[in-house]
């Protein structure tokens, strides 16, 4: 509605005749208009759907891998009123912070379909909720679409707000991230969160790089990670040939060159490689025989690893569970810069810095509970 300009005096009945006129005509800001149910909101979502939500809703419920995350992220976790079947497992190990703060509470919410993303219609429309949230993991078999949030939609009659979930591997994932947040955020009216996620976000990984900015490549440590979960627990030969806190401590990967997504290499050639220091992702403890540690204890080949055999094998928790914790990543890197580099982290207690991540995403310092999940193998060395 274009502004409206008057060049005179104003009555009290002319003003208040303006200000009917105005309402009448829905004129509450761009992109917005309102009805006798309440406000609602056109947003634009991650697939360029353009979609009519109300705004603020009182319900909503999340599909996909990571997406009730980004709801707790933004401090809305009340107001889901459903959740898939990854909520109410009795997971042996939570790998999922925002589930250790509040799973009790989404355990006993009505079923929505099965993980994942597989949504059953006729349960969420038993639920009601006023808009769906449905994301997927970027890059993967489990990532979504503008066909299936419209699909979803027409079946169920209620407006759906998808995107890609994205992650902190690569600039353009993580330009999808921000965009989630922010989507979700304009719907849910936290837009002032979202923004406060994000620069929480971008400080942390500049205090990280700052930190070691200025360590000649030739003093830069070698490193690789191990057992890294990727829907599932993984071996020794499971890394990311582009791991985030690798990238942001100045720690040269020794998996790098190999893509910016999950790689399983060969157990030869990180024999070949021999990296100075050795993480593991405790998912891996998942697997018999504890996995990847289970295989530098007993595998002759790994046992020569110099990592091996002078201690420098260390435990990381795992951030892949459910898709990525951003939380725990940024924890991890914490403490893999310290291990690596302890005059850079002097000030830096791991354990502490992690509970002050924790608390800042999902409002609760669950650092103990978490790592007593793998025995308290995190953020130390792990003894062969």
């Amino acid at each position: 509605m274009p502004p409206f300009r008057y060049r005179g005096v104003l009555t009290a009945a002319t003003l208040a005749a303006l200000v009917l006129v105005m309402l009448a005509a829905g004129c509450t800001g761009t992109g917005t208009v309102q009805g006798g149910a309440g406000e609602t909101v056109t947003v634009t979502d991650g697939f360029g759907r353009a979609v009519a939500v109300p705004s603020p809703p009182e319900t909503v419920v999340c599909s996909g891998s990571g997406c009730l995350r980004y709801l707790v992220y933004l401090q809305s976790q009340d107001l889901a009123v459903g959740v898939d079947d990854q909520e109410k497992k009795d997971q042996p190990m939570e790998g999922r912070p925002y589930a250790l703060a509040y799973g009790a509470q989404f355990k006993d919410l009505p079923l929505i379909g099965e993980f994942r993303g597989k949504d059953d219609p006729e349960k969420i429309l038993g639920i009601g909720p006023a808009v769906i949230f449905k994301t997927g993991s970027t890059g993967t078999a489990y990532s979504t679409s503008g066909p299936e949030a419209d699909k979803l939609q027409e079946r169920t009659g209620i407006p759906v707000v998808a995107f890609p979930y994205g992650s902190l591997r690569n600039d353009a994932e993580k330009a999808e991230m921000y965009a989630g947040l922010r989507t979700m955020g304009e719907v849910l009216d936290k837009q002032d969160r979202a923004e406060e996620v994000i620069a929480y976000i971008e400080a942390t990984i500049a205090d990280l790089e700052a930190r070691t900015a200025d360590i000649p490549e030739s003093e830069q440590k070698t490193a690789y990670i191990g057992g890294v979960s990727s829907a599932g627990a993984h071996g020794i030969i499971s890394t990311e040939p582009a791991y985030p806190p690798f990238l942001w401590v100045n720690a040269k990967n020794a998996a790098a060159g190999l893509g910016t997504a999950h790689a399983d290499v060969a157990k030869e050639a990180l024999v070949d490689w021999d990296p100075e220091y050795i993480f593991v992702d405790l998912g891996t403890t998942q697997l018999e025989n504890d996995g990847a540690i289970g295989e530098l204890k007993t595998d002759p080949a790994l046992k020569g690893l110099s990592a091996a055999k002078e201690g420098r094998v260390y435990g990381v928790l795992p951030y892949n569970f459910y898709s990525v914790n951003y939380e725990t990543i940024l924890a991890d890197a914490y403490f893999i810069g310290k291990t690596l580099y302890p005059d850079r982290f002097a000030d830096i207690d791991p354990g502490e810095k992690a509970d002050e991540i924790y608390t800042f995403f999902v409002g609760k310092p669950v650092f103990d509970e978490h790592n007593n999940e793998y025995r308290n193998l995190g953020f130390q060395e792990i003894p062969l």
